[in-house]
């Protein structure tokens, strides 16, 4: 009876497996079919595609747009860089976005605020002293949206490394039903993404300067949102 237990839950772990690579490769497939039809207009007043800088840069976008900030990275990331990772939840949908980000070959970190929130801040610390550059949805990764958490501050603060912010408009796209709004491009629609300017913080700065940048730096990708 025993034996029969233990190979049942076995048999239920490798299916509940099986189905999970599976759903994850039907997301891939579905994204990148989707990603073929979609006209890309990019504006980069950084000159980060086409002059990248000599060290780590952190790229900020809000969490409705990882869609749009996934198919500039397939098209337009330089391939000299090292590489970059983003922060993923610690959550079952963080794991499914992990797998699927590692089928377009983005690492990934995985933490919030409210669980391992510390040690993700070390090891995106860690990441961008070894060259990688990092991607982070400030809003995210449970809102509220458009609301920019100070962790993006501190570890701009932390390593020197200067954030890269970026704005999305979509022609056409399917809002859903979720706390940020997360936004799907319909086929053969438009998506403009914008890369501002280069936002750079001084090393260790003060609390009533980072909560200063916090707000200005929110208001200016707010301003671009809808």
């Amino acid at each position: 009876m025993v034996r029969s237990l233990c190979f049942s839950l076995l048999r239920n772990e490798v299916f509940m497996t099986l189905g999970k690579k599976f759903l994850i490769n039907v997301i891939g497939l579905l994204g990148r079919t989707l990603f073929a039809t979609l006209r890309l207009q990019l504006e980069d007043h950084s000159r980060f595609t086409v002059a990248p800088p000599n060290l780590p840069v952190i790229i900020a976008f809000w969490h409705n747009r990882i869609l749009a900030i996934t198919l500039a990275f397939l098209r337009k990331y330089p391939a000299r860089r090292r590489g970059i990772f983003v922060l993923a939840s610690p959550s079952r949908d963080g794991e499914i976005l992990t797998a699927v980000m590692a089928t377009f070959h983005v690492g990934t970190i995985r933490g919030s605020s409210s669980r391992r929130g510390s040690q993700a801040l070390l090891e995106l610390t860690t990441k961008l002293r070894q060259g990688f550059d990092i991607a982070v949805t400030p809003d995210g990764p449970r809102g509220p949206r458009y609301y920019l958490h100070p962790g993006l501050l501190f570890l701009a603060s932390a390593t020197g490394a200067p954030i890269l912010p970026i704005h999305v408009h979509f022609s056409h796209a399917i809002t859903l039903r979720s706390w940020d709004g997360f936004r799907i491009p319909l086929p053969f629609s438009r998506v403009e993404v914008v890369i501002a300017p280069y936002e750079t913080l001084a090393k260790g700065s003060r609390e009533k300067v980072l909560e200063a940048e916090r707000v200005r730096i929110e208001t200016l990708l707010k301003n671009e949102a809808d």
